[in-house]
């Protein structure tokens, strides 16, 4: 609706009349001529004439006069400029679903609107640049149509994309659709058992993760440059090797496919050594008599955890060495101690023997009647 007002300041009983932009009269003073009922009388007085103007077309458009019958006339003006909002927005794409990489075209068209509209593009939050061409129709209104270009990646799978319209006759005028995006798998292998270091006799199980859209049809795995293990179990995504040895390190692949392409993601097993088992502590007993010293546990648990690498302390190795090196020494002094004793009563018995001889001798000799003595002696001792 559209209100038209003439006013007149110190009316001197003049006749106010309205036109319309072909110059036919409206109202004079508070009649109609013109029989169009969508003009109604508001206000009528010495100093107003206010009109109405109902269900507002476009053919509505253009200057009404007020005219104040006087010598001469005077005239006023008033421009009326009629807005037509475009209709709902019009979004289509060149293709409903798009492959990684590839490029796709989006168009959306604003018609019948006064005067043209101008369309925005945003994809989520990020604004983008279409190309707008205006079309002018034979009644005065104007389409406008805008393309986009994008270029599509997998993280546009699922993205709103909306055209924005801009009017002055309208606002929040908008169209949306939302990305469809085709890309090829993404892997990844998740080391289910053992939870630490592979170790030579464990067992070994893997699980292949893949994603892409479609869903990946078909997951196989194989070993770089070698044959797997003949007794590996695969079960879909799943690889299972039991009893674990070196000849098995390698590089182990899954493959994903689907209708875009394939992807793999590679693991690398490394066989560790078994765990070693140290014997449980043990008791020594050694004293000063027997030669013996007790050492009782000084070997700790060889065991740091479940698949854990074995420790040992050598300090305490060290100090049992040191024990046991002391040990040997106390038994070489009670040993040497105990010789000497015994080699000391061996040399006295000796000494007496033989001064025992030597008295036996000279008797003899003094019994032959002391012939050749010092010859004798001599032989004797010889």
């Amino acid at each position: 609706m559209a209100t038209i007002s003439c006013r007149v300041k110190n009316n001197d009983d003049s006749v106010i009349q309205l036109l319309n932009p072909n110059r036919q009269t409206i109202y004079f003073r508070d009649v109609r001529p013109l029989k169009d009922s969508r003009f109604q009388l508001v206000n009528f007085s010495d100093n107003e004439l206010r009109v109405s103007l109902s269900n507002v077309s476009l053919s509505d458009e253009g200057r009404y006069v007020c005219q104040l019958y006087t010598d001469p006339p005077q005239e006023a003006y008033a421009d009326i400029t009629v807005l037509v909002p475009p209709g709902s927005p019009i979004m289509d794409s060149q293709e409903d679903v798009v492959s990684e990489g590839n490029e796709t075209e989006l168009t959306c068209t604003a018609m019948g609107s006064k005067p043209a509209a101008s369309i925005r593009w945003m994809k989520g939050e990020q604004e983008l640049t279409g190309k707008m061409t205006v079309d002018e129709t034979y009644d005065g209104m104007f389409t406008v149509t805008s393309r986009l270009r994008l270029t599509v990646s997998k993280e546009d799978d699922g993205a709103p994309v909306s055209c924005i319209i801009d009017h002055p006759a309208v606002k929040d005028l908008r169209a949306q659709r939302y990305l469809e995006v085709l890309y090829q798998p993404e892997v990844k292998i998740v080391q289910a058992f053992p939870e630490g270091l592979t170790r030579e006799g464990e067992n070994l199980e893997l699980t292949c993760i893949a994603k892409g859209k479609p869903q990946p049809h078909q997951i196989s795995w194989l070993r770089v440059d070698d044959d797997v293990p003949s007794h590996t179990v695969i079960t879909g995504s799943d690889l299972f090797i039991e009893n674990l040895n070196k000849s098995y390190n390698g590089t182990y692949r899954c493959v994903a496919s689907n209708a875009v392409g394939e992807a793999y993601d590679d693991y690398i097993l490394f066989v560790y050594d078994a765990p070693t088992t140290i014997p449980a502590p043990t008791t020594l007993n050694l004293d000063n008599t027997q030669g013996t010293v007790s050492v009782i546990g000084l070997f700790p648990d060889s065991r740091a955890g479940d698949g854990a690498p074995q420790k040992i302390d050598h300090a305490v190795i060290g100090g049992v060495v040191a024990v046991v090196m002391f040990a040997i020494l106390c038994a070489l002094i009670v040993l040497g101690r105990y010789f000497a004793r015994h080699k000391g009563t061996y040399f006295t018995h000796e000494a007496k023997g033989a001064d025992d001889a030597a008295d036996a001798d000279t008797a003899i000799i003094n019994a032959e009647g002391g012939h050749n003595n010092t010859e004798e002696k001599k032989e004797y001792y010889i």
